[in-house]
């Protein structure tokens, strides 16, 4: 009984910090598109700031945030439809921060970007500590430094592309590759001891599957999903990663080792470009306004390490390459804010190879450090046959190459379909880091001892 009414009271302090110890009130004097402009507000407001349109009607509250000033009046965006919403209209200004209130309770829920719950599981508890839902990271000088390797159970990322705990790295393919399958895969397989999954601007349809198929009830129980459809407008698609990063350093706040996974953040940039250019930013390159790429740097850097004494964000984002071109604005920006980079090849995956890794794109900034110096030599080795074979793939493919002109091509043509093989990966099979490197060592005549408690014997 004492617990119940323990955690009752934490729920009723949590309620009362969020009321307002003041009411100011605006008033609705345009609206163009879905952007709103209010008058009336004095000095109360700022860029980011919450304000509520209150309809004359039996209509919701519709929740606004501020995206600009113009002419003394202050220019808001919608959470939500306008329905209901004409001049004159009241807006209520909110004059506290945005925070979330997360809890451990919200492991193996599915919430939206407003933290509402929407798996039909019933009432999401709010805990005591509130996270800024705009947070900043932790300061430079006081952020510990990367942890040691996190087994993500897919053997192409555990042995050619090693990542530590507190590292961030992007996932760079085109549509239809196997990004989400893959993240489904690291979630549901990670030694992590929390996954936080931001779906953003993922198709309504994809969701249930992603959740059923690909997390499953496994990966499902040790996770928080964050989800907002293609269809919702571009705040609630931009707020949903902001609180799949809150609810990630409130985890990393109580000592775990946290897995964030996002997909995609390309969806979160085109929100933030529709958000821009409604307030009247400028357009630079491919439409995107300036501001895009600021909050892109804001929004990876609250991924990592935390301070002394915190656990760990390790942060895979997913980017999603417009017209497969690796070079354009967003795949651009992501590569060079992220420690690493795992590229997928549309022609991997229509040969029939998943995960569609190009493991001699990708790469990992953690590595060789993480390594030792026997696995750095495994997979040194294995890189070498696998150029040998791509460099020589065309002759060899037509019938130009003789057997026994270099012994080296000799051995990769001979060693190559047994390396595509191990990086072929079905999404329900799983392999820890010790096996994947017996099993790589083991293909290319490498001999590879692992001693009992799983670190290799040097």
């Amino acid at each position: 009984m004492f617990s119940f009414m323990d955690r009752l009271s934490e729920q009723a302090k949590a309620a009362i910090s969020l009321l307002d110890d003041k009411v100011v009130y605006g008033e609705v004097t345009k609206i163009l598109g879905l952007l709103i402009e209010i008058a009336g507000f004095g000095s109360n407001l700022s860029i980011g700031s919450m304000v509520h349109l209150c309809p004359d009607s039996d209509i919701k509250d519709i929740p606004c945030e501020v995206v600009g000033f113009k002419d003394g009046h202050a220019l808001l965006m919608p959470f939500g439809t306008l329905e209901g919403v004409g001049l004159g209209c009241r807006a209520v200004i909110q004059d506290h921060a945005q925070v979330i209130n997360p809890d451990k309770l919200w492991l193996g829920r599915v919430i939206n970007a407003m933290c509402e719950p929407i798996d039909g599981k019933g009432f999401l508890h709010q805990g005591s500590n509130s996270v800024p839902l705009k947070n900043k990271p932790p300061p430079p000088h006081s952020r510990q430094r990367m942890g040691l390797q996190l087994d993500l159970g897919v053997r192409a990322v555990n042995t050619f592309l090693a990542t530590c705990k507190g590292q961030r790295m992007g996932i760079f393919s085109g549509s239809g590759v196997g990004k989400s399958v893959l993240l489904s895969m690291m979630a549901r397989y990670t030694e992590a001891d929390v996954s936080v999954i931001g779906l953003v601007g993922e198709r309504g349809r994809e969701v249930q599957e992603f959740l059923e198929d690909d997390l499953g009830e496994e990966g499902l129980a040790r996770s928080v999903v964050i989800v907002s459809t293609g269809d919702e407008p571009a705040l609630m698609r931009r707020q949903a990663a902001y609180v799949t990063l809150a609810v990630s350093e409130y985890f990393r706040d109580q000592g775990k080792n946290v897995l964030c996974l996002m997909d995609s953040i390309t969806r979160f940039a085109m929100a933030q470009r529709e958000i821009g250019l409604s307030a009247g930013e400028p357009p630079t390159s491919k439409g995107y306004p300036p501001t895009t790429f600021g909050e892109l740097s804001r929004l990876l850097e609250r991924a990592g390490s935390g301070s002394i004494g915190t656990g760990y964000i390790t942060g895979l984002f997913s980017v999603l390459v417009e017209g497969d071109d690796h070079n354009e604005p967003i795949s651009d920006a992501v590569r060079g804010l992220v420690d690493g980079h795992i590229v997928m090849d549309r022609a991997i995956a229509d040969r029939g190879r998943y995960p569609a890794i190009d493991v001699l794109k990708s790469i990992s900034r953690s590595m060789p450090a993480v390594l030792t110096d026997q696995q750095n030599a495994i997979i040194k080795r294995a890189k070498q046959i696998v150029t040998t074979y791509e460099d020589m793939s065309e002759l060899i493919r037509l019938g130009a190459y003789r057997r026994g002109s270099d012994p080296e091509v000799d051995e990769a043509i001979q060693i190559y379909p047994k390396i595509e093989e191990f990086l072929s990966q079905h999404k329900d099979e799983s392999t820890m880091i010790e096996d994947a490197f017996k099993q790589l060592a083991g293909i290319i005549g490498i001999d590879y001892a692992v001693n009992t408690s799983g670190d290799a014997l040097l």
